[in-house]
């Protein structure tokens, strides 16, 4: 497939998964080596040779909201900062002063402009350096030579994308996409934890429903289906639906007139290692940020789900958030590092995903070919 199925078209494909008791099948069965997940070797491919390469989500537009709003953080091992400028435009740079190498921002906020704190040489907002304390100390050096090293950077469905190193893999498969975070959603929460496991365990556990039974017996199944998901192959990007129970009453509504916001989760994997998560009343902007074979560190932003400023969309995104992050989250992840213990077992020279679990198999296909 080349785009994600529309609403309408996902709501009765799960009304008759429902009705017969199916779900979405791939068409066989991938078989990933251990070894890739232990591979140092591998490691490093995987960042300089895709992350790097790919244009990938570093923050929501929301997180840029005016002139000046900045995000500094490294991704895929290097230090960026992404600015909103005066024009309204974003800009990402390397996170470094042209002098002595200290990164001129760190964490978030809002600037003027970008001040090394080692010596003060000060960038504006566009990169360029604009001023050298005590300047005669370095005869004949040409500031206009010396701005912050840009990258390239896009800004489209509600994302700041970021590509690195050229060339860019090409790939239109989001074009069909209507949006992925709307103008009036919020940004109210961001967080960064670290994780004892590897990336791609990690982004497994988000895109497959085979598991809901078995990890999530009090939390989620209660609302949703046993292994009932509906899967969308667009590009080297998917997305995985997680209908609720609740959506069953749109069987007794017109298919044009169906809507889904709060009768299912979608959850995009946008390649090679971000996720979109919307849920009931909020959305998460999730990237997973490999700093080992075995360590992850994971970039969360919050929004509401629509609202613009309403305090109540804002208090009812809190609510469902705090539930999805203290209860299903966390068994989730006491699954993934669990998996990661079991490495060193030695009981696999494989795992073994089969048609349940497709968008996996389709990731891995994706980023096998994507590396050769």
């Amino acid at each position: 497939m080349t785009r994600a199925m529309d609403d309408q078209a996902v709501a009765a494909r799960v009304l008759d998964h429902i009705a017969n008791g199916t779900t979405d099948l791939g068409d066989g069965v991938w078989q990933e080596p251990v070894a890739n997940y232990r591979s140092a070797s591998r490691l490093t491919a995987e960042i300089e040779t895709v992350m790097r390469r790919s244009p990938t989500p570093f923050c929501p537009s929301a997180a840029l909201p005016e002139v000046g709003s900045y995000v500094a953080r490294e991704a895929a091992g290097t230090p960026i900062v992404v600015v909103r400028g005066a024009d309204g435009k974003a800009r990402a740079f390397r996170n470094a002063c042209r002098h002595r190498g200290m990164q001129v921002a760190t964490g978030s906020g809002c600037a003027r402009a970008f001040v090394c704190r080692y010596h003060g040489w000060t960038y504006n907002l566009e990169g360029r350096l604009r001023h050298i304390p005590h300047e005669e100390g370095f005869p004949g050096f040409d500031k206009d030579a010396h701005p912050l090293v840009p990258v390239t950077v896009s800004e489209r469905l509600g994302l700041v994308f970021v590509t690195q190193d050229g060339p860019a893999a090409d790939d239109d498969s989001l074009d069909g996409l209507a949006r992925l975070i709307g103008p009036d959603q919020r940004l109210f929460n961001s967080v960064e934890r670290e994780f004892e496991v590897n990336w791609k365990i990690f982004l497994e556990g988000f895109i497959e429903g085979y598991h809901i039974k078995s990890t999530h017996p009090e939390s989620f199944l209660p609302y949703g289906f046993d292994n009932l998901n509906v899967i969308d192959l667009f590009g080297r990007h998917s997305r995985v639906t997680y209908p609720f129970q609740r959506i069953r009453k749109l069987a007794k509504v017109a298919p044009s007139d169906r809507r889904v916001e709060g009768l299912l989760t979608y959850v995009y994997h946008l390649f090679p290692n971000v996720l979109i998560t919307v849920l009931s009343r909020h959305t998460n902007l999730v990237i997973l940020e490999p700093l080992g074979v075995d360590r992850t560190r994971q970039i969360t932003y919050t929004l509401t789900n629509g609202g613009g400023d309403d305090p109540d969309a804002l208090a009812e995104a809190k609510r469902d958030a705090e539930f999805v992050g203290e209860v299903g989250l966390a068994e989730d992840r006491a699954v993934v590092q669990s998996i990661q213990r079991g490495l060193a077992s030695g009981a696999n020279d494989v795992f073994t995903f089969g048609r349940f679990e497709s968008a996996i198999a389709h990731f891995h296909r994706t980023l096998t070919q994507a590396l050769g």
